[in-house]
């Protein structure tokens, strides 16, 4: 089991910059991959970032190189951090942690809310 909390969301201009975190209940080390995610009104959640335990990372098309993930294993935390934000950025943001048992389980946090406008 992992809880997850995720932190950092607000209001912020077009143009500006948030950092997201995650903070988890255990060791993210060996956790299969740490995902940032994000659900717009109306829309499916889409997969935002992720972070495998190999020390890969990738984005989805969107990012177009304004976000970056990273983590700190030390403090059991995953960063998003965002910049050049967007009125389409706006959405909840879900920290989600895929552990490999028998089979893959998938963990969410409760969400952080962006918004970007003027």
């Amino acid at each position: 089991q992992v809880q997850l909390v995720e932190s950092g969301g607000g209001l912020v201009q077009p143009g500006g910059s948030l950092r997201l975190s995650c903070v988890a209940s255990r060791s993210i080390f060996t956790i299969y991959a740490m995902n940032w995610y994000r659900q717009a009104p109306g829309k499916q959640r889409e997969l935002v970032a992720t972070f495998t335990s190999g020390g890969s990372t990738n984005y989805a098309d969107f990012v177009n190189g304004r976000f970056t993930i990273s983590r700190d294993n030390a403090k059991n935390t995953v960063y998003l951090q965002m910049n050049s934000l967007k009125p389409e950025d706006t959405a909840v943001y879900y920290c989600n942690a895929q552990v490999l048992g028998l089979k893959f389980n998938d963990y969410w946090g409760q969400g952080t809310q962006v918004t970007v406008s003027s």
